[in-house]
């Protein structure tokens, strides 16, 4: 017995123990709060299916879409693999994105949650990197040509953008040397997606989960174990269902048809479309005529993000207490899904002119976000000493704060 008390203080086993079996959490968290242990989840899935992958992908212009063909048909559960992979990618966006749409609507990026917040960001953008070097490996129609639109962009930057394009590409055109480069890059940032996400959740266990009340995080906490690891494994089943279908009956319904096709640089698809989480920022990318502006505007969005928790103004964290902000949420939010839906259609009126309004009104959010906290706040603490404010922001939350802890 003192010898297996003796194993359990080891660094690593009281690290392990102090941060997911003995850790106190909060004891009103829902679901909504078990997106970032499925995200990693999806992570480690993906990297096994990836490396498995590469152990039978080709980068080379003539056999790499033979080689997925291969994968497909003569290794012994390829396509499983394949389609776990694909259709993987779309369930780990989807987790993020719900993920921060989560932290958006409770303020987890608010003081003292800063760091976490901008790793998660860090955690996107590399995402992002990863899922479109890896769209070109296939060599599909699509996949080329979406390589070869999004890597030319860069040439729009001054005095430098040919050179960093004839870098990206190997040469003149996207061809051999190309993918090879695509190839070897898409095998770093999953691990540097790994590391971060390993600071993600040190950052979060400095301060502990942001409280769904908003009130202050350290009180009415519970051991992790018994609590998470029962409550967290119902959303993982219900999602893993959710997946399998799609693996299993819908393998193709989330890729565009012409990626199923060889690439053929002597024939330019109709619309080249990228994949469906790239679609608001490509309709950003395309709403502005002149190349070097569409560019400049994508770098404003991930800025954006970053600082959403210095420029946020209210002393209240969770929209639950934020009448107006609970409403202004859902904008955003609807912008993001109209210009995913603009940016599959074709650059034509009047898709143009509603991509463009929806970009303006995409950084509205960002701009909104210092203005509303300052008036929500004054709103509640403004002469409420001398009566002349109805208490009903006040009443509100109370009344919210005891049906919930009731």
């Amino acid at each position: 017995m003192a010898r297996r008390l003796s194993i359990l203080k080891q660094p690593i086993f009281s690290t392990v123990n102090n941060h997911s079996i003995d850790y106190p959490t909060l004891s009103n968290l829902s679901y909504w709060w078990g997106f970032g242990s499925l995200a990693a989840i999806r992570l480690v899935t993906q990297i096994i299916t990836g490396v498995s992958l590469a152990m039978h992908h080709t980068p080379h212009v003539d056999l790499a879409f033979l080689s997925v063909e291969h994968i497909m048909r003569d290794v012994k559960g390829g396509w499983l693999l394949r389609y776990m992979h694909a259709n993987g990618a779309s369930m780990f966006f989807i987790t993020v994105y719900l993920h921060i749409l989560r932290g958006l609507y409770y303020g987890s990026y608010a003081s003292p949650r800063e760091l976490v917040w901008c790793l998660g960001v860090v955690i996107l953008l590399l995402m992002i990197i990863t899922a479109f070097i890896g769209y070109v490996l296939p060599r599909g129609q699509m996949s080329f040509w979406g390589a070869t639109v999004i890597t030319s962009l860069a040439s729009a930057i001054p005095v430098v953008g040919d050179t960093i394009v004839t870098r990206l590409w190997g040469g003149f055109p996207v061809d051999n040397a190309t993918l090879n480069r695509f190839s070897s890059l898409h095998h770093l940032p999953p691990f540097l997606i790994a590391g971060v996400s390993i600071l993600h959740p040190a950052a979060l266990h400095q301060y502990g989960s942001n409280n769904p009340l908003g009130i202050n995080s350290s009180v009415d906490k519970i051991a992790s174990y018994l609590y998470s690891y029962v409550k967290d494994p119902v959303g993982r089943v219900a999602f893993a269902i959710f997946f399998s279908i799609f693996v299993s009956y819908a393998p193709n319904v989330l890729g565009h048809p012409d990626n199923y096709i060889p690439a053929n640089p002597m024939s330019t698809p109709a619309h080249i479309v990228p994949e469906w989480y790239f679609l608001p920022v490509y309709a950003i990318l395309r709403s502005i005529p002149n190349k070097l502006g569409g560019v400049a505007a994508i770098g404003p969005v991930s800025v954006s993000l970053f600082a959403l928790p210095f420029i946020n103004t209210s002393y209240v964290r969770s929209s639950s207490f934020r009448p107006i902000h609970q409403k202004m949420f859902w904008l955003p939010l609807a912008d993001c899904l109209l210009l995913g839906w603009i940016g599959c259609q074709p650059v034509e009126a009047p898709y143009v002119t509603i991509g463009q309004i929806a970009s303006v009104a995409s950084f509205l959010y960002f701009v909104i976000t210092p203005i509303l906290g300052k008036l929500e706040d004054r709103l509640i603490n403004t002469s409420s000493g001398e009566g002349k404010l109805p208490c009903f922001f006040v009443t509100t939350s109370i009344m919210y704060a005891i049906s919930s802890l009731g």
